[in-house]
C-alpha cells in the first residue's frame, strides 16, 4: 500500500449529498397553477365600462384612492357609496393622514361629462389637485 491510499478498502467512496429538487419543482408548479386560477377571481369592484385612450400609465408609491362613478351617476370608494354632497368632507378626512395626495376617477364611459366634472371639482375643493382618470389603453 502506498502512503496516500486508504486502509482496509480498495478505493474510497465519497459521500454524495445533494438535494432532490423534483418534489420542490412539483410543489412550485402546483402553487403556480393555483395562483393562476385564483388570481382573476381576486379582482373585486363594481362593473363599469371604462373608456379607451392611447396614453401611458402612471406609477404610484401607495395604494391609490379610487372614486368609481357608475352609469347611473352613483359614486363609490371601494364598495362604500359616497354621496356627492359629502364627498369634499370625506376626501379631506381621508387625505389628512395620507402622503400620496392622488385621486383616480374611474367613470363609466356612458356617464354624463357634468357628473365627472362635478366630482373633479369636489376633489379639487378638498385640496387634492393631482387627479387622474382611469381608462383602458387602445390596442
Amino acid at each position: 500500500m502506498g502512503a496516500g491510499q486508504p486502509r482496509g478498502r480498495e478505493g474510497s467512496r465519497a459521500v454524495l449529498s445533494e438535494i432532490n429538487v423534483t418534489p420542490l419543482v412539483d410543489v412550485m408548479l402546483v402553487l403556480l397553477i393555483i395562483f393562476m386560477v385564483t388570481a382573476p377571481m381576486l379582482q373585486q369592484g363594481l362593473d363599469i365600462d371604462l373608456p379607451e385612450t392611447a396614453s401611458s400609465g402612471v406609477e404610484t408609491t401607495e395604494d391609490p384612492f379610487i372614486i368609481t362613478i357608475q352609469k347611473n351617476g352613483q359614486l363609490f370608494s371601494g364598495k362604500a357609496e359616497l354621496k356627492p354632497s359629502e364627498l369634499r368632507v370625506k376626501i379631506q378626512a381621508i387625505f389628512s393622514t395620507r402622503k400620496n395626495k392622488q385621486v383616480y376617477i374611474k367613470a363609466d364611459k356612458n356617464v354624463d361629462y357634468g357628473t365627472v366634472a362635478n366630482t373633479m371639482a369636489e376633489v379639487r375643493a378638498a385640496g387634492i389637485f393631482n387627479i387622474g382618470l382611469v381608462t383602458i389603453p387602445k390596442l
